[in-house]
């Protein structure tokens, strides 16, 4: 199955993704290597979610021969991708690949490092900009950020999504490498969001990072520290 189902979470299985993630783990991936991984990753995981998520329709085609039956996906024109700033950015260019009719929406968001975790294992979480375009019931939206990690930052950014639309058809937060405690936390908190990602790694360490992780996705993307 491409979508596995795993009770707290959904894991794309493709074994192009998960070759993919393996080569933005490696340590000895530069730059442009890597922003070029998640965005074949971001691509990889559209098609999944079309595959798994959406339904098809028969429709009627003529062919240079004759009239045929073909198939459609239904729903590619009512897709929201959420772009969580600023690590996201090349995932959600793949992402648009498989979805380029999408509307988009820009939150960016990020942790307080210097504040450190509190004692709920959580983040200060400051929330600099937001422009969402309109949801409707029909659509399916995804929210992606290629790090799930304390879950802190996600929750921000789905408090923002939630407040601003109505339910759409499809609610996805879809990440490359997510940890056990973020999935909880994410999943406690908004039970209605189906929760995708490519692998569950092991912990989140005392500075609350993804171990083992793939390291600072922002910084390996933008070559920043």
């Amino acid at each position: 199955m491409p979508i596995e189902d795993r009770g707290d979470a959904y894991l794309v299985t493709h074994a192009l993704a998960k070759d993919t993630l393996s080569r933005l783990r490696d340590v000895e991936t530069e730059q442009v290597s890597f922003r070029k991984g998640l965005v074949k990753l971001g691509r990889i995981c559209g098609y999944e979610i079309i595959d798994g998520r959406m339904e098809t329709q028969y429709v009627e085609i003529e062919t240079p021969l004759e009239t045929t039956m073909g198939e459609r996906v239904k729903g590619l024109d009512d897709v929201v991708i959420i772009n969580v700033l600023r690590a996201a950015t090349p995932f959600v260019e793949g992402l648009l690949k498989a979805f380029p009719r999408a509307r988009q929406g820009v939150i960016s968001a990020s942790r307080d490092e210097e504040a450190g975790r509190g004692e709920a294992g959580t983040f200060p979480i400051t929330v600099d900009y937001v422009k969402l375009p309109e949801i409707t019931e029909d659509d399916t939206v995804i929210v992606a950020d290629p790090m799930l990690a304390t879950g802190s930052t996600m929750n921000a950014v789905l408090e923002h999504v939630i407040e601003n639309s109505v339910d759409p058809e499809h609610l996805i937060v879809l990440s490359a490498v997510s940890a056990p405690e973020g999935l909880l936390r994410v999943d406690e908190a908004f039970p209605q969001v189906d929760l995708l990602t490519v692998a569950i790694d092991d912990h989140l360490d005392d500075d609350g990072f993804i171990v083992p992780g793939l390291g600072d996705a922002g910084d390996r993307a933008f070559r920043t520290t």
